[in-house]
């Protein structure tokens, strides 16, 4: 089992170059005014290990609205207060183990009792999204990280994981371990091919601009 500051560290690295998606694509969501009051304490913030693990907690729905820019630019601070047990509310290894598993709960009513699924292959909202399931949203939003992001991930799981010595979490933890995590060390594009992508458009368009 690696120390805590150790995966701290490794986090911190980790991150220490994901770029800021922009002031106007922090939020994912327009649907209500919840979202982009949320978002607020987080506005302005071009420095991730700045914001206090205060403002963290107390805006821990931030998680479920950043856009999959802004979560990956803030997960970090989330983990690292988290680690520190700064944080009382906000839950980011729920956010990062929730669609890979699935459980049954039974849901009584006064005509008979209902099995409900929720995770993995719960559909999201048929209406909306089709086919996808919360496995299929899962793994969407999650590919956003590069390799190294997915590094620190996964050994901040492990961290979690060997913590959990009542296994109220590890099967949820093994589960994204297994069908995601292990499996975007291996495959995510690495920091620097990103970083490359990036300014290889920003010349393409300036090129195509000077014809």
């Amino acid at each position: 089992m690696r120390e805590k500051q150790q995966v701290i560290d490794l986090i911190r690295k980790a991150f220490r170059g994901t770029v800021h998606p922009g002031e106007a694509f922090l939020v994912g969501s327009r649907e209500g005014c919840e979202a982009s009051e949320v978002i607020v304490p987080f506005m302005g913030v071009a420095d991730w290990s700045q914001v206090a693990a205060e403002i963290l907690d107390a805006n821990s729905e931030a998680l479920s609205f950043f856009s999959e820019g802004g979560f990956r630019f803030f997960l970090p601070a989330y983990l690292i207060a988290d680690l520190k047990g700064q944080l009382q509310t906000a839950d980011p290894l729920f956010h990062l183990t929730g669609g890979f598993s699935d459980a049954v709960v039974q849901v009584p009513t006064k005509v008979r009792v209902y099995e409900k699924t929720i995770g993995k292959s719960a559909l999201l909202n048929p209406r909306r999204y089709g086919a996808m399931t919360f496995y299929d949203y899962a793994r969407y939003r999650l590919s956003i990280f590069a390799r190294e992001e997915a590094e620190a991930i996964v050994v901040y799981l492990e961290y979690r994981q060997d913590l959990d010595s009542d296994g109220i979490e590890t099967s949820s933890i093994t589960a994204a371990l297994d069908g995601f995590w292990r499996e975007r060390t291996a495959t995510a594009p690495h920091a620097s091919a990103l970083r490359k992508h990036v300014d290889d458009e920003a010349a393409y368009i300036r090129d195509l601009q000077e014809r």
